[in-house]
């Protein structure tokens, strides 16, 4: 009994379990390697609210936020809105129009160039995509073209296939010892 107990606390006294130790050498405890997981999982979770949660933002940043987006919607209203003052006031329209035709021209020069740079990313940014789309098309028309020549040269090939098997009379014994039989009048007669 001795011996025994021996053995049970040796493997498995002293609140350690040799068995365990010596099987995690070889594989790792399974619950272990969850919580490792899961704490790993958490780490990059707080990791990516600290990058990209929203952070408090001041006034300040609010205000210029909603000004940056207030040039496109002013510009279009703006000018539906002269549309509108021409047709209800053309003098007060025309005294206006008087004005802006002396403002001298290196101004308008100015005023077309940061237009065109507040507006032209965009437009530069979707005609790069414009042009990236043109290219692989133009890359595959050749591959489309050699598809469709293999197409058009199989079919001209089948089309030539079934004329020569129509051209070409099937050897059938039978009908020959019935042409024997019967003649060429038979011939005939079946044409018909």
């Amino acid at each position: 009994m001795g011996l025994m107990n021996g053995m049970m606390t040796l493997l498995f006294g002293d609140g350690r379990n040799a068995l365990r130790e010596a099987a995690e050498v070889f594989r790792p405890n399974a619950e272990a390697d969850a919580q490792r997981d899961a704490a790993a999982r958490a780490a990059a979770l707080q990791q990516f609210a600290a990058e990209f949660g929203q952070p408090q933002r001041s006034a300040f940043d609010r205000l210029i936020d909603g000004l940056n987006r207030l040039p496109r919607p002013v510009l279009a209203f703006g000018t539906i809105g002269l549309f509108g003052a021409a047709l209800s006031d053309p003098l007060w329209f025309a005294a206006r129009m008087q004005g802006l035709a002396l403002v001298p021209e290196p101004l308008w020069w100015l005023m077309g160039a940061v237009i065109s740079f507040y507006f032209g990313a965009r437009h530069q940014a979707k005609g790069q995509e414009f042009q990236r789309s043109a290219v692989e098309t133009a890359a595959r028309a050749q591959d489309v073209a050699q598809r469709v020549q293999a197409l058009t040269e199989a079919k001209a090939d089948g089309a030539k296939a079934q004329r020569q098997a129509d051209a070409t009379p099937s050897p059938n014994a039978a009908l020959e010892d019935w042409r024997a039989v019967h003649g060429a009048d038979a011939d005939a007669g079946v044409a018909r």
